[in-house]
């Protein structure tokens, strides 16, 4: 039986459809988000992207070897897709598993299952960009300690240095940004909580 006339069009045609619903799907806020908070949400990958941009040229770099090329791309995509993960605390996915996860779709996410992970990822992320990262680039040395190398962009100084600077300076938002939709995530699921009916 031969498919009907133009089929595949159609086919291709529905797929972006697809991807735009799955999209929205994603990144919509479920009611009682503010939009402060969709912001702050919108900010995390955003904030993650430029040091992702500095990394990747270092990919075509003579230099750095196959090893390290795969673990610079890895450590780009990863920081990506863990930035995704502040969408889940104002999506519906961050409070109803997807269908699609065997067992546990369509099933309520429970508060503290999404909260202490999350806080404690704000917390990581915080002492690590915030804190760490800005006393040791005060202090002149790497994060193990060390003084930094003189081939180091910032002790290289001018457009290298601001170049990295730009890059990475946004990274020092991470971690708060996660803290602020983390309370405002557990202060929306525990006003859900109050407010739901009691069945007998």
């Amino acid at each position: 039986m031969q498919p009907p006339p133009h089929s595949h069009e159609f086919a291709v045609a529905a797929r972006p459809g697809r991807l735009r619903r799955a999209w929205r799907a994603a990144h919509a806020p479920v009611p009682g988000v503010s939009r402060g908070m969709r912001l702050a949400a919108c900010a995390v990958p955003l904030v993650v992207l430029p040091s992702g941009i500095w990394r990747l040229p270092l990919v075509a770099d003579d230099r750095v070897g196959p090893g390290l090329a795969v673990y610079v791309v890895v450590l780009t995509l990863a920081s990506e897709l863990v930035a995704f993960t502040a969408f889940g605390l104002i999506a519906r996915w961050g409070e109803v598993f997807p269908r699609w996860i065997p067992l546990l779709g369509g099933r309520p996410v429970p508060v503290l299952a999404a909260v202490i992970p999350a806080a404690v990822g704000a917390a990581a992320l915080t002492l690590l960009w915030t804190v760490l990262v800005l006393v040791t680039q005060i202090q002149g040395r790497t994060i193990q300690g060390d003084p930094l190398p003189a081939d180091f962009p910032t002790e290289q100084g001018g457009l290298q240095a601001a170049w990295l600077y730009a890059c990475y300076a946004p990274l020092t938002l991470w971690g708060p940004l996660m803290a602020v939709l983390t309370v405002g995530y557990w202060k929306r699921r525990r006003a859900a909580a109050s407010h739901a009916p009691v069945t007998a």
